[in-house]
């Protein structure tokens, strides 16, 4: 909390979904955060470049913020950073990574947007993604796989051919000047954004706390939301 006036003030606290994600994958952690910060899910469906995306954030946001990016919005926190990190007060990177793509990893995103351009029904978010995003547990659990699958489907081809072709940055350099305090958190057994290059942010920043939660893949916020809640609690608490 923060001390304005005599009086105590939430702190407020912005949440950047992933590819095509809306404001519903943080629906499970909104209740629990709006009673302890002013939270506010930032729209990156709308931008054609990363830098685009963070211009848009930074452009609602107010002064001083906690920010929380999932996936490919943890790309856009980092760019965030990179053009405004002393308005950064804490930081929290969900299920993603620091590293630009890979050449192999380019084509996984060419093959999105060959997908997503064909004539016919849009299926965003097909049985082989879904297999990639979760863990083995969760894929018989059809309550995940249909608000996953909805979130795209509302976002539509438009978006996902969009997203695909965002460029990820190397995000080493300005992970390593952050200075505050910071949640490195992931899934077990994602395969998108592995343990491994969780491991590795966290040694990047100063005072970072990493989290590999059992039971869930790329998809925590969805997988096991109480766990990703308790510990987005603890960092926005964390002086």
């Amino acid at each position: 909390m923060q001390e304005a006036n005599g009086l105590t003030t939430r702190p407020s606290l912005i949440l950047i979904p992933g590819f095509l994600n809306d404001g519903d994958l943080w629906r499970d952690q909104m209740a629990p955060l709006a009673d302890v910060a002013s939270c506010l899910i930032a729209d990156i469906t709308q931008a054609e470049t990363i830098e685009d995306m963070a211009d848009a954030v930074l452009a609602v946001a107010p002064e001083r913020f906690a920010l929380a990016g999932f996936s490919l919005g943890g790309f856009v926190a980092q760019e965030i950073l990179r053009r405004a990190s002393n308005r950064v007060s804490r930081l929290a990177l969900l299920n993603t990574s620091w590293r630009p793509d890979s050449p192999r990893r380019k084509k996984e995103r060419q093959r999105l947007n060959m997908a997503a351009s064909q004539p016919g029904r849009f299926v965003g978010v097909g049985q082989r993604l879904l297999e990639s995003y979760l863990h083995p547990s969760n894929l018989a659990d059809k309550a995940i796989a249909d608000r996953i699958q909805t979130m795209a489907a509302r976002l539509g081809p438009v978006v996902m051919r969009r997203q695909s072709g965002i460029e990820r940055k190397d995000g080493r350099a300005v992970l390593r000047t952050f200075v505050g305090p910071c949640l490195i958190l992931c899934g077990e057994f994602d395969r998108v954004t592995d343990v491994a290059q969780h491991r590795e942010m966290a040694e990047m920043v100063r005072g970072s706390t990493l989290l590999v939660v059992p039971g869930a893949g790329h998809m925590t916020p969805i997988e096991q939301p109480a766990v990703v809640t308790r510990a987005m609690l603890r960092w926005l608490a964390d002086r």
